[in-house]
């Protein structure tokens, strides 16, 4: 009875994990994993948790995962659908990056301090508990900063699960990044800059956090403020 009972948990909190595995663009879909690339938990659909580890920056299955680089237009409304839907309770982020001279969205790795936040979610705080607009959705979208300067980005969602968060390394952190390239855009100069790993330590008050008992009064997802473009 209890091997079954902790058999029934496990694949529970299998089924409860996810991935964002198709960018979006226009609205609709573009096909899994042909503009975003493959990640580590494709098949496993379980989280990230060591914000040290440079899984935390893409979750990429292997470097040089092959994708293609999709057009958009600054200004344009873009994002990810999640497989099957957001289950877990959690702030919602988006990150871009700019690819540096000499290298493609394709080939570049992401390393060094580049990243900028165009996008957070936190949470609705009552008496009755925390609440989050994300959990449940099927498909997160963010519009591109009308400023954001022409070039290749990689595009990064983030969804950080607190459930487990009351102790260091018991948040879950899921992650894509699909490769853009922004015509059309401005002369913006998107900051704070930040890299991953490096942007989040562990113990941030917006990681390592109980968001059950006592409710808290107030609540920062991690990382930089966002760039309003």
């Amino acid at each position: 009875m209890r091997f079954l009972l902790a058999a029934l948990l496990s694949v529970t909190a299998v089924t409860a994990h996810y991935t964002f595995p198709e960018f979006i663009a226009g609205g609709a879909g573009t096909g899994q994993w042909k503009y975003v690339r493959k990640t580590t938990n494709y098949q496993s659909n379980g989280p990230v948790t060591d914000v040290t580890s440079t899984q935390i920056r893409c979750y990429e299955l292997s470097p040089g995962t092959a994708s293609q680089t999709y057009e958009v237009k600054a200004g344009d409304t873009i994002g990810f659908t999640a497989m099957t839907s957001i289950s877990h309770p959690g702030p919602l982020q988006f990150y871009m990056a700019k690819v540096p001279d000499g290298k493609t969205a394709a080939t570049w790795d992401g390393a060094g301090q580049v990243w900028f936040k165009i996008f957070e979610q936190g949470a609705t705080i009552t008496a009755a508990g925390m609440s989050w607009a994300s959990q449940g959705a099927t498909k997160v979208t963010v519009p591109i900063p009308k400023s954001l300067p022409s070039g290749e980005y990689l595009f990064r969602v983030e969804h950080i699960g607190l459930h487990s968060a009351g102790s260091a390394g018991g948040a879950q952190f899921y992650i894509s990044c699909a490769q853009v390239k922004v015509t059309g855009g401005g002369s913006g100069s998107p900051s704070p800059l930040v890299s991953f790993p490096g942007a989040y330590k562990a113990s941030d008050p917006g990681i390592q956090i109980n968001i059950y008992y006592p409710i808290p009064t107030s609540y920062t997802p991690p990382g930089p403020r966002p760039w309003k473009g």
